[in-house]
């Protein structure tokens, strides 16, 4: 099975798959992974990021993981993925994310970029034009720890995702901070 873990940047992705890379599960981070496989496809030059060719990164997946193989791809592009089995959304509170984009020392520009999409579900509505609702998952990451989240992970993993209805898309909603904002 091919999950991804994606959500904004500063939602815990990598470090979520870092513990469970300790526990032995197979993780691929699909930046490092597109890049070392030639699938960029240029440079967006205003967010200074290189763009990934994810028709050619779904074929070099296809061709490089057999398909029974449990495999957790680490990257905030991971729900753009047709290939992808299950999609695991991290979400994070705004006000707690730009905490942790600041302590990143990003840019205003892109704290503001970021928090309002994880603000307005970019991601979640991302995913859902590539995958049916019932194959992705929603974990509020907010006040949980890593080890935590990864616990959650493997919970649902062994439960084959069913019944998995604490974590069913639509039950996270942070649209009252869109009135709340006065950020940056």
């Amino acid at each position: 099975m091919w999950v991804a873990l994606s959500g904004t940047p500063g939602t815990g992705k990598t470090s979520v798959a870092s513990v469970l890379k300790n526990q032995g599960y197979n993780i691929v981070h699909l930046h490092t992974y597109a890049k070392e496989n030639h699938c960029i496809a240029g440079m967006d030059k205003k967010r200074r990021s290189q763009l990934i060719d994810l028709v050619k990164l779904n074929k070099v997946i296809q061709r490089n993981f057999p398909s029974d193989a449990l495999v957790f791809f680490d990257g905030h592009i991971g729900h753009l993925l047709k290939t992808m089995e299950k999609v695991i959304l991290l979400r994070c509170h705004p006000n707690e994310l730009e905490k942790r984009l600041l302590k990143k020392k990003w840019s205003t520009r892109k704290r503001k970029e970021n928090v309002d999409a994880e603000t307005l579900d970019i991601i979640l509505c991302e995913a859902v034009e590539y995958h049916p609702s019932e194959d992705i998952f929603e974990i509020d990451t907010t006040k949980k720890n890593v080890e935590d989240i990864a616990a959650i992970i493997i919970t649902l993993m062994n439960k084959n995702f069913q019944p998995a209805s604490t974590y069913r898309i639509g039950q996270i909603d942070w649209s009252e901070e869109i009135l709340n904002r006065n950020h940056l």
